[in-house]
C-alpha cells in the first residue's frame, strides 16, 4: 500500500493522472468533445478516430522483428511505447497485441548453442574448426517459450520510463471457444484497463496447435486464432474497442501488389470493395497475408470496431504513426462500413483531370463562349445566389465568429454581380489567344520544324475563405487557360458556393464537361487535399497570410502559388506632392485594410518631418481611426511615442500601420528589402529621376509610382480576374491571370530525321532559322 503511495505520487508529479480517478478522467474537460461512443457501429469517417477511447494496437512480426529476422527492432519499439504511453495518459485505454516473442527467443537460443558448440569443439577438435559448426534447425514453439519472458521484459521496461504499468496476458484458441474461459479473459482485461495498466497481449506460441486452413473467419460469433490478424480482431470485439490499429511493413491496403505498376494505396476501404482487390505474398516473416488481414479487419469491423492498415517501419513514420491515426490523419487504409453518397477526393480529382483534357482540346471561341454564358447566368441568377448568400452571412452574424472585414468579404451584392459578369467577359476575350498560341517557331533543318506552344498547366486546386466571388471568377479562369479545376472554399459560404458551384456546371455541361470543375465538399481536411501530389499540379490558396503558410508547409511534392505575407510599403520622398501623399495613403491604408495590397508600413523621408505635410498625413491617418505602431527610428524623432511596433515584418489587416523613417530613396529601398514581403510597394514623388531608380531597384512583384498599393489586383490590371498575387521568383509574378496559369510544350515535325544526321561527318546540318509564329493552334494540350 505504502509503494502504490509512492507511485501514484510519482506518476501525479510527472503529471500522469491518477490511476484511481480513471471513471473522472473519461469524462470530458468543459468545452470538450467526450471520447468513445455508443458500441452499435464502428466510426465513418477518420476525423472521429480522435473519439476512440479504448484502441487495440496491434503490431506484426515485421514492425517488432530486425530486418535479419534474428532479434528485435528496439528503436521502432520505443517509438510505438512512447506513442501508447502517451495516449494512455491522455485518458485511453490501449492494449497491445504483440508479435516478436519467437524472433526473440531464436537469437537467444542461436546465442547459447553457438556458445555451448564452441566450447565443446575448443575442447575436442580445436579452433581451427570452429567454422565449420552447423546450427540445428530451431522449432517455433521452443523459440517463443524461450523468447516471450525476455520481450515481456523489453515492454515492461520501456514503459516503465513513462510511468506506465504493463500485465502479460498469453492466450490460444479456447480461450476464446470455451465461454467460461472467454468470460475470464474479458473480466482480467477490464479490471486491468480500470487500473490504468496496458496489457501485452500474445498468443501462447509454445503450446498453440498448428493452425487449421482457410478456418479462420466462419461469421460474426466465430473467429480462429491462426495469427495476430485474427487474435486482435477477436480481442478488439469481444473488449468493445472502438479502434483497431494494425501496423504492418506496407503503407496500408493496394489494389494490388505493392510494387506493381498499377497498384495504389487504398484510402479508404468498403467491404463491398473486395472483388477490386489483388492480394500479393505474405510478409517477410508474418504467417498471415494480407488476405487474411483484411478479413479480420473486416470481422472487426462488423462487430463494431473501426480498424486502420498503416506501415509501422517506415522511420519517417514510426515517430507518430499511432498518434496520427488517432488524431484522423490520412495515414494507411481507413476500414469504413458506410460508403459515402459522393465521389471521393481522389475519384474528383480523376474525374477533373480527364475532363479538363477535353476542355483543353476545345477551340479557343469555345471556351470563350462558355466563360461569357457564365457571366450572363450571373446576373440572370442573382436573386437565387443573393438568397443563398443571405443565409451564410445571417449564420455568420449569429454565430459572431467573422470580423466586419470578413463578413464584407463574405456578402455579395447585385453590383458586385455585375462587376464580376464584366471581369468574366474581360476573361473571355482574353480566352481567343490562350492554349496553343505559338510563342516560338524555329527551322532546325530543311523539313524539321520545332514549336514552343503555350498548354495548361493541369489540374488546379483552388483554397478561399470566406471570398465566394473567388468561386466564379478562377473557374473562369481555368476555363479560359484550359485546367481542370478543384475548389475548396471556407464552410463560411457554403450556400453560396454550392449555388454558384451548380450554376457553373450547368453551363459547362452544355459541352459535357461539368466535372472540369469539382467542389471539394468533403469532410477532408485541407492537408490532406495537399497530399495529392500525383494528381494535382499546382496549389493556389486565396486568404490570409497564415492560410497561405499552412498551406505551403503542407504541400508534398506540389508547387505552392501566392504570398505568404502582404507586408506593403508606401514611401513618402521629400519632394512628394502634398494632394497626391494624402489621396494615395488613405487609399493604400483605408480603403479595405483587410486585403494584401493594403499599405502595413508607411516610410517617411526624415526631410518630411520639418514639414505641415507630416502633421497632415498624421492627422489624417487619427481621423479615419488608424492606430500609428512607431518603428525604432521614428520613435527616436518624438516626444511621446503613440506606441511602439513590436516588428518592423507585421502584416495588421486592420486598421493600424507601422510608420518609420529613412534618409532617402536608397535608404527606403533597403529598408523594403529587409522587412518586406517582395508583395507591392509604392514611391510618392515629383522627381522623375527618383521614382525610375526606385521602380528599377526594387525587387518586388509590383512596384508603382504615385500610385495606390491597392492596384495590385488582377481585375485593375485589366487581367479580367486573378487567381492570387504572387511573390514567387519563378512563373507568374503579381496578379496571376489567364498567361499565369498556362505553361508551354515543345512540338517538334520531322521527315525521318535522326540526331546522327546532324553529327560530325552526318549529311545535315542546323540553321536554326526563327520564322513568324502566326495563330493560335486550335485543339493543342
Amino acid at each position: 500500500e505504502h509503494d502504490q503511495k509512492l507511485i501514484l505520487e510519482k506518476k501525479m508529479s510527472l503529471g500522469f493522472p491518477d490511476i484511481c480517478d480513471i471513471k473522472m478522467r473519461s469524462r470530458p474537460k468543459k468545452g470538450c468533445e467526450p471520447l468513445g461512443r455508443a458500441h452499435s457501429s464502428s466510426f465513418t469517417h477518420r476525423k472521429e478516430l480522435r473519439h476512440a477511447k479504448r484502441i487495440v494496437v496491434k503490431l506484426g512480426s515485421a514492425v517488432v522483428t530486425r530486418g535479419d529476422e534474428c532479434g528485435l527492432a528496439l528503436g521502432r519499439l520505443a517509438s510505438i511505447v512512447e506513442q501508447v504511453a502517451m495516449l494512455q495518459n491522455q485518458g485511453r485505454e490501449m492494449m497491445i497485441v504483440t508479435s516478436g516473442a519467437v524472433a526473440f527467443g531464436k537469437q537467444r537460443l542461436k546465442h547459447e548453442i553457438l556458445l555451448s558448440q564452441s566450447v565443446r569443439q575448443a575442447l575436442h577438435t580445436g579452433h581451427s574448426q570452429l567454422k565449420d559448426m552447423s546450427l540445428p534447425l530451431l522449432e517455433a514453439r521452443a523459440c517463443a517459450a524461450a523468447g516471450q519472458s525476455g520481450l515481456m521484459a523489453l515492454y515492461e521496461a520501456m514503459f516503465t520510463q513513462y510511468s506506465t504499468c504493463t500485465a502479460q496476458v498469453l492466450v490460444t484458441n479456447l480461450d476464446f471457444h470455451d465461454d467460461q474461459k472467454r468470460q475470464n479473459l474479458s473480466s482480467t482485461l477490464q479490471e486491468l484497463l480500470r487500473m490504468n495498466i496496458v496489457p501485452i497481449i500474445n498468443t501462447n506460441d509454445a503450446v498453440v496447435p498448428p493452425p487449421e486452413p482457410d478456418s479462420d473467419l466462419q461469421g460474426v460469433n466465430v473467429i480462429s486464432i491462426k495469427d495476430n490478424d485474427s487474435l486482435a480482431a477477436r480481442l478488439a470485439v469481444e473488449m468493445k474497442a472502438d479502434l483497431l490499429v494494425a501496423l504492418s511493413d506496407v503503407e496500408g491496403l493496394y489494389n494490388s501488389p505493392p510494387g506493381t505498376d498499377d497498384s495504389k494505396l487504398i484510402d479508404t476501404f468498403y467491404p463491398g470493395d473486395q472483388q477490386s482487390i489483388t492480394y500479393g505474398t505474405k510478409s517477410r516473416v508474418g504467417i498471415g497475408g494480407m488476405e487474411a488481414k483484411v478479413k479480420a479487419a473486416l470481422w472487426a469491423l462488423q462487430g463494431g470496431t473501426s480498424v486502420v492498415f498503416a506501415n509501422g517501419t517506415n522511420p519517417k513514420a514510426t515517430g507518430h504513426v499511432i498518434t496520427d491515426i488517432v488524431e484522423g490523419k490520412k495515414v494507411g487504409t481507413f476500414f469504413s462500413e458506410t460508403k459515402p453518397a459522393g465521389p471521393s477526393m481522389e475519384q474528383q480529382t480523376q474525374m477533373a483531370r480527364d475532363s479538363g483534357r477535353r476542355l483543353a482540346a476545345l477551340h479557343p471561341q469555345q471556351r470563350s463562349e462558355i466563360i461569357c454564358h457564365l457571366a450572363d447566368v450571373l446576373t440572370e441568377r442573382k436573386d437565387e445566389i443573393l438568397a443563398a448568400n443571405k443565409i451564410d452571412v445571417d449564420q455568420a452574424v449569429v454565430s459572431g465568429l467573422l470580423s466586419q472585414a470578413t463578413l464584407k468579404r463574405l456578402s455579395l451584392s447585385p453590383s458586385k454581380l455585375s462587376s464580376l459578369a464584366v471581369g468574366l467577359r474581360q476573361i473571355a476575350s482574353a480566352a481567343q489567344d490562350s492554349v496553343g498560341r505559338v510563342l516560338r517557331r524555329t527551322r532546325l533543318a530543311p523539313n524539321l520544324e520545332l514549336e514552343q506552344i503555350t498548354v495548361p498547366i493541369g489540374v488546379l486546386l483552388v483554397i478561399f475563405e470566406a471570398r465566394p466571388d473567388c468561386l466564379p471568377q478562377v473557374s473562369a479562369l481555368a476555363v479560359a487557360s484550359g485546367n481542370a479545376l478543384l475548389l475548396k472554399g471556407g464552410k463560411e459560404a457554403n450556400n453560396t458556393n454550392r449555388v454558384l458551384h451548380q450554376l457553373t456546371q450547368e453551363v459547362l455541361s452544355v459541352h459535357g464537361l461539368q466535372e472540369a470543375v469539382q467542389l471539394v465538399s468533403t469532410r477532408e481536411e485541407v492537408k490532406d487535399l495537399c497530399r495529392l501530389d500525383t494528381v494535382i499540379d499546382l496549389i493556389i490558396p486565396r486568404g490570409s497570410s497564415q492560410l497561405v503558410r499552412d498551406i505551403q508547409r503542407a504541400a508534398r511534392g506540389i508547387p505552392v502559388m501566392g504570398h505568404s505575407e502582404g507586408i506593403c510599403h508606401v514611401y513618402v520622398d521629400v519632394e512628394a506632392s502634398v494632394d497626391k501623399v494624402m489621396k494615395i495613403i488613405r487609399d493604400s491604408k483605408c480603403d479595405y485594410p483587410a486585403a494584401c495590397n493594403a499599405m502595413e508600413t508607411l516610410l517617411i523621408h526624415q526631410d518630411v518631418l520639418k514639414t505641415p505635410l507630416f502633421d497632415q498625413i498624421t492627422d489624417m491617418l487619427r481621423t479615419e481611426r488608424v492606430k500609428i505602431h512607431a518603428g525604432p527610428r521614428f520613435a527616436s524623432y518624438l516626444k511621446f511615442s503613440p506606441s511602439e511596433a513590436k516588428s518592423l515584418r507585421t502584416e495588421y489587416g486592420d486598421l493600424e500601420c507601422c510608420m518609420e523613417v529613412v534618409g532617402n530613396m536608397l535608404e527606403a529601398v533597403d529598408h523594403i528589402h529587409k522587412y518586406g514581403s517582395s508583395h507591392t510597394d509604392v514611391i510618392i514623388t515629383e522627381n522623375e529621376e527618383t521614382a525610375e531608380q526606385f521602380l528599377q531597384q526594387l525587387d518586388s512583384a509590383c512596384v508603382f509610382w504615385n500610385a495606390s498599393s491597392r492596384f495590385a489586383d488582377g481585375y485593375r490590371f485589366g487581367l479580367g480576374a486573378e487567381v492570387g498575387i504572387s511573390t514567387a521568383r519563378i512563373h507568374a509574378r503579381g496578379p496571376v491571370g489567364l498567361d499565369g496559369l498556362l505553361t508551354t510544350k515543345w512540338i517538334l515535325r520531322g521527315d525521318g530525321h535522326t540526331a546522327a544526321d546532324f553529327s560530325e561527318g552526318g549529311t545535315m546540318k542546323y540553321v536554326h532559322e526563327i520564322l513568324p509564329t502566326g495563330q493560335p493552334v486550335a485543339g493543342h494540350m
